[in-house]
């Protein structure tokens, strides 16, 4: 089966509401972001795999990208998530940016 990713279905799968200004951020970042269309429909089982480190995929509010990130406190579980995303990115090909001092990945797009 092949799930089509529309901004609609993009946003209602990260909890967003779907709205007109969430509908132009995702147009944006999906715009914005390399190769979106060949990687997009192994972010919804992104998200559900980074829930278990108390991750979340999630619109950015100051870049036009989705953003990886986890508000754990826990150092093991951090680093879990860190390792997860890293060979999921690998794995997709994607390239990745780190947000400096916190535990927040952009994706960037396809390399």
């Amino acid at each position: 089966m092949h799930i089509q990713i529309t901004p609609e279905n993009l946003l209602i799968q990260l909890a967003y509401p779907v709205k007109e200004a969430t509908l132009q951020q995702v147009e944006r970042i999906i715009n914005n972001t390399d190769g979106f269309d060949k990687f997009a429909r192994h972010i919804l089982s992104l998200e559900d795999e980074i829930k278990r480190f108390g991750g979340i995929v999630a619109l950015s509010n100051s870049k036009d990208y989705l953003k990886v990130k986890t508000d754990s406190k826990n150092p093991e579980e951090i680093e879990a998530f860190t390792e997860y995303i890293k060979h999921w990115a690998e794995k997709y090909k994607i390239t990745l940016e780190k947000v400096e001092s916190k535990n927040t990945f952009y994706i960037l797009g396809q390399k």
